[in-house]
């Protein structure tokens, strides 16, 4: 499997190669995502943008350890526009491409431990 968005490099070298300790991050990154989209999806409903800047924040944090790179970037642009206010037509499009990056990083994820174990 090619993978498109996990870069197990950086999860590697911060675990030294233990797949017990790679598959607990990857766990607790799963266990985190439907609380960052459940989060994301209120705040927007209930216009909070403030907030939801500092959830994407604290999301970005989160993908980085997965070596989602792109997403990160794509967090980082979103946190700074939902802090300001900013083109909010914008926001429910950054919510949707998360989701489909955490669902096709986490299928990558398993993939690579199943085969690495």
């Amino acid at each position: 499997m090619e993978y498109k968005i996990f870069k197990p490099d950086y999860l590697f070298s911060i675990t030294g190669g233990d797949t017990e300790t790679m598959a607990e991050i990857a766990g607790i990154f799963g266990s985190q995502v439907p609380e960052f989209l459940d989060g994301m999806k209120s705040l927007l409903e209930q216009g909070k943008y403030h907030e939801l800047g500092l959830l994407a924040h604290k999301a970005k944090g989160s993908v980085t350890v997965l070596g989602m790179d792109e997403t990160a970037k794509m967090l980082k642009e979103f946190e700074l526009l939902a802090k300001a206010g900013e083109e909010k037509e914008k926001y429910a499009g950054f919510i949707s491409a998360f989701e489909a990056d955490t669902e096709t990083v986490m299928a990558e994820v398993n993939d690579y431990l199943s085969k690495n174990r």
